[in-house]
């Protein structure tokens, strides 16, 4: 009898289950992803799970959001009295699939032509009554991976709905180990999933258990609280998706940002798949870009008419495009009583920016939070009107929903008064350059105003500069440096951004002119087309980027001296490149200890280098003239 019972209980329970499982496919086949709609006792559960080449990335893992839409709640609780929450009411209705297959052209990127396609479905629900709430979830594999998002349609009583918690869900296979970062300039740790003490910054690279490499990012943060990962209390190996705010308003129509899982067979494959989080973003809202010029930039500290000449006179001797006058050149700038239209009377503003003109450099200004709050609608005119290039934001918030629409309502501002943009401090880019690409750069990375460790270099690439571009702040004469001088001329291509800044503490009468400056005279910011070719993170990488017919690599070392040898097969073949290297040797006569050599080389041929501790080495190659076969001998491994 107990047996019958037993089976007439489990038979009415299955009942109660109705499961809907819509799969898609990204164009080449090897990211794969679900989404399985259940209702289980008339309440509704939405999960996914993803694959990559057919192996299991996310396990089965929640889709959830709470919500605190009281009002409704009160009034639906005569008929749902059962539904504490508002998520759990929905139901499936229909689907749509989505799919798009194109190319465009970025002059600001790590790649010249973008390639974006991607399978898609659009997955419809409503509630079956009265209330007229609705909930879209997107699903979209690409060839770089896996993107999802939440999208709530039109109410039709204009109602906004109150977030309190997004619950997506990330489980990971046993044994998956993590790049931790607590904070955007934090350093990085490699840990298991569990125990964590703080929430882990987005983007999240991570080792699977088989050798795959995954990451976890966001894309398209426009108006929505930055997001992090912290581990469910209940579920081993499983992230949840953290927001800064606890109530975050949603006026609809609203689309929330995406969550991006990228998975590749090596951590250099994740770095070349980073354009996802371009495609998750609008096209270019800014018609014509003529005035949007990426280029290299060193600061002014001194503040002075004449000091600001000297640096515009290095610029312009070493290829260099912009000069920034650093916080305080409209007095104290952490003061809201500061104005930043009255410039202080040892600088004189329209001489200098005429002056640099007249030398083909462009002025950059950095402008504090308080003034940013205070008056930039005020501010950004009288910049246009003095021939300002661009402006450096220093000290923004962006974890609220508040401070992230904040920060994105002036990059806009900024573009309508044609002024190109670097944010700064705890900023991470989320694809917002491709919808409005006077955004040129960011910081939210530990660069090297702090001086980090060669080790933590190599791991960079991988971690955060995943989600975009990062400004370093190259350092090179700066006494403090832990680095070797060859290490610190490779970060420019490691380390991609469309505003370079070189001789970060750096002054002209500091800066020794050695011939491996050549180096960051020639070196390009932005790119026709990058590779990978080492990423032994924690001990040696190696990146070459390729502008026009000439390839740049660099190469680091971290805290452990090493002998790296690479086979130049990016080179086209059967070509003559002319070779030049930039290498430490601690018996070369400069100040810098820098050995700078010139040979020919071919595709074919390996380079064989010895990396001392915290080392690295730079390498120019240009297709080789026939002065050059003549000139140069072949290279000897």
């Amino acid at each position: 009898m107990k047996r019958i019972l037993f089976a007439l209980c489990l038979l009415l329970a299955c009942q109660s289950i109705k499961a809907q499982t819509i799969a898609i496919a990204s164009p080449n086949g090897r990211h794969e992803a679900e989404i399985t709609i259940t209702t289980v006792d008339n309440r509704l559960q939405v999960h996914y799970s993803t694959r990559f080449d057919g192996k299991e990335v996310i396990r089965p893992s929640r889709l959830d959001l709470e919500m605190d839409n009281l009002v409704w709640e009160q009034a639906l609780a005569r008929d749902y009295s059962r539904h504490a929450r508002w998520f759990d009411a929905l139901r499936y209705t229909t689907h749509e699939r989505i799919e798009r297959d194109t190319t465009w052209q970025n002059p600001y990127g790590e790649r010249s032509t973008v390639h974006e396609a991607y399978q898609g479905v659009i997955v419809h629900f409503a509630r079956p009554d009265k209330s007229g709430y609705r909930l879209d979830i997107e699903l979209r594999a690409y060839n770089e991976g896996i993107a999802f998002r939440y999208h709530l349609p039109q109410h039709p009583n204009a109602f906004y709905h109150r977030l309190k918690a997004e619950q997506s869900e990330f489980s990971l296979p046993a044994g998956t180990m993590a790049w931790h970062a607590a904070w955007a300039q934090a350093p990085y740790t490699r840990v298991a999933l569990e125990g964590w003490e703080q929430s882990a910054e987005r983007p999240l690279t991570l080792e699977l258990p088989d050798g795959r490499w995954a990451a976890i990012g966001e894309a398209s943060v426009v108006d929505f609280p930055r997001g992090k990962l912290h581990l469910s209390p209940s579920k081993p190996c499983t992230l949840i998706t953290e927001l800064n705010d606890n109530a975050t308003d949603l006026v609809t129509p609203y689309t929330m940002p995406w969550r991006v899982i990228m998975v590749a067979e090596s951590a250099g494959k994740l770095l070349e798949s980073n354009d996802i989080f371009l495609h998750l973003n609008a096209p270019s809202a800014i018609a014509d870009q003529r005035w949007i010029k990426p280029g290299k930039i060193m600061r002014e500290t001194r503040l002075t008419t004449e000091n600001a000449m000297a640096v515009i006179d290095f610029c312009a001797a070493h290829n260099m495009q912009y000069l920034l006058f650093d916080w305080k050149w409209y007095g104290p700038a952490d003061d809201f009583k500061s104005d930043a239209s009255i410039v202080i009377p040892q600088l004189d503003m329209p001489r200098v920016v005429a002056y640099g003109r007249e030398k083909g450099i462009g002025i950059w200004l950095y402008i504090n939070q308080h003034a940013l709050q205070m008056d930039a609608e005020r501010l950004f005119p009288i910049y246009e009107k003095w021939g300002i290039a661009g402006l450096k934001f220093g000290f923004v918030h962006f974890t609220s929903q508040h401070w992230a629409d904040w920060v994105h309502r002036l990059v806009r501002l900024a573009a309508k008064h044609h002024l190109m943009v670097n944010i700064h401090d705890e900023y991470r880019p989320t694809g917002y350059s491709r919808t409005y690409p006077n955004l040129l750069t960011q910081e939210g990375i530990r660069g090297n105003e702090e001086f980090p460790s060669a080790t933590h270099n190599t791991l960079l690439p991988f971690t955060r500069m995943l989600c975009g571009a990062g400004d370093y702040t190259v350092c090179y004469f700066d006494p403090r440096l832990k680095n070797s001088h060859a290490h610190q001329l490779a970060l420019p291509v490691v380390f991609f951004s469309p505003l370079q800044t070189l001789y970060w503490y750096d002054t002209p009468a500091r800066i020794r002119e050695v011939e491996e400056l050549e180096f960051f005279d020639n070196v390009p910011v932005v790119w026709d087309e990058t590779r990978v070719i080492d990423d032994s993170m924690g001990e040696h990488i190696a990146i070459a980027r390729r502008a026009g017919e000439e390839w740049f690599v660099g190469i680091l070392g971290g805290d452990q001296a090493c002998t790296v040898s690479y086979v130049l097969d990016f080179l086209q073949p059967d070509t003559d490149y002319v070779l030049r290297s930039y290498t430490d040797d601690p018996n070369a006569d400069t100040p810098t200890h820098v050995r700078c050599q010139r040979h020919l080389i071919r595709s074919n041929k390996a380079v064989t280098l010895r990396l001392q501790e915290r080392g690295g080495a730079a390498l120019h190659l240009l297709p080789a003239t026939k002065a050059d076969q003549r000139q140069y001998k072949k290279w000897k491994n």
